[in-house]
Parts: C-alpha cells; sequence; structure tokens
C-alpha cells in the first residue's frame, strides 16, 4: 500500500484497488474512529454522494477501509469550500467540525468535490424530518 499521509491522528495508505486505509491514532482514538464510520453510514443513508463511501473496519486496529474521493484539491476557493459544508450541514445533516479546504477533494471521475475526514463530525437530525 502506498502511503497518503503519516501523521499524529492517523495514518492513511491507499491500496491497489484504490481504496482507502485509514488508521486512527493519538488522543482520542477510538472515539473518533467509531464517530468517523457513524457518519460515514449516516451520509451513505441520507444519500449524500460527495463523501467516501464505507467498505469495512477493524475495531481492534482502528482501521477502517472506504472508497476514494480523488485527490487533494489545494486551488479551491475558501468560498466554494464553505458552500460544500453549509451543504453538508443543511441538506444531509452533518456539520464538520473541521471545516477547511485540506479536507476537500477532487474526484475527476465523478466530475465533483468531495469531503473527507469525519472523524471530527457531529450529526445532527436530518434537515428532511425536521421539517
Amino acid at each position: 500500500m502506498r502511503p497518503l499521509k503519516d501523521g499524529i491522528r492517523s495514518l492513511v495508505k491507499i491500496d491497489f484497488y484504490g481504496n482507502v486505509h485509514k488508521y486512527f491514532r493519538g488522543t482520542d482514538k477510538e472515539e473518533r474512529f467509531a464517530n468517523e464510520i457513524r457518519i460515514l453510514k449516516a451520509l451513505e443513508e441520507r444519500g449524500c454522494d460527495n463523501v467516501p463511501r464505507y467498505i469495512e473496519s477493524d475495531e481492534s486496529e482502528l482501521h477502517l477501509v472506504t472508497t476514494n474521493c480523488g485527490s487533494p484539491a489545494p486551488d479551491i476557493s475558501r468560498k466554494k469550500s464553505d458552500s460544500l459544508f453549509r451543504k453538508l450541514e443543511e441538506q444531509y445533516g452533518v456539520r464538520h467540525d473541521d471545516p477547511e479546504p485540506r479536507n476537500i477533494t477532487y474526484d475527476s471521475k465523478a466530475g465533483q468535490f468531495c469531503i473527507i475526514d469525519f472523524e471530527l463530525a457531529t450529526l445532527l437530525d436530518h434537515p428532511s424530518e425536521s421539517r
């Protein structure tokens, strides 16, 4: 597997098939691991198509496998990234608690920007259910 990121909070690698493998480390790693899985599953249930899809996980290793959402989008404007995070909250009921452009990728296969890294996100009521 090819390493993508080796930081204090996680080790991220990509496998031969393009899937993303994230190994959680550091403080609150168990809680962040569980939260990311919970958020990704909720987003899939709510029909959000510009986020990674949960594939599998191993709680004993704090290892999460998701689909790949493309490459970093370092040139995305703050205005565009803010609108993506706003849409995530308003349409899908997820507040990304690290709404920075570094958490936006571009998926050239799908032709869209995607949002990643949900370990610090908050699951809200689904907007369609609260109306």
